[in-house]
């Protein structure tokens, strides 16, 4: 047989081969897709984020933030519970009128914990 007629068979082979041993491994059964995957966890209930704009609802949401952060235990307690004192700052000088003191207040707040 000439060398070029062997590699031909060669290849044939180890084509027929493959093929083969794919077909072998359809009995075969292995975990699904939804069976590999662990449940997704549930979301944490959100309360409704205030609308609106100004200091006031600009205050609120982020305090709605800070809470849910802290019931999720992404915010410890004890920080968070800073966090809310800092925030009830800001939110009288908005109440008093002082719109730019109190996002000052806010800004300065959020970039002390870390929040944006």
């Amino acid at each position: 047989m000439p060398i070029r007629h062997s590699g031909l068979a060669l290849a044939a082979f180890l084509a027929a081969g493959s093929l083969c041993a794919c077909n072998s491994l359809s009995g075969v059964t292995g975990p699904t897709a939804a069976a590999a995957l662990p449940p997704a966890p549930a979301a944490p209930a959100l309360a409704e984020l205030p609308k609106g704009s100004g200091c006031g609802p600009t205050i609120a949401h982020t305090q709605a933030v800070v809470d849910s952060d802290v019931a999720t235990e992404n915010l410890n307690a004890a920080v968070g519970k800073r966090f809310s004192a800092d925030l009830d700052a800001a939110a009288s000088a908005c109440a008093a009128g002082k719109s730019a003191e109190g996002i000052r207040l806010l800004a300065a707040a959020k970039a002390r914990y870390g929040y944006r």
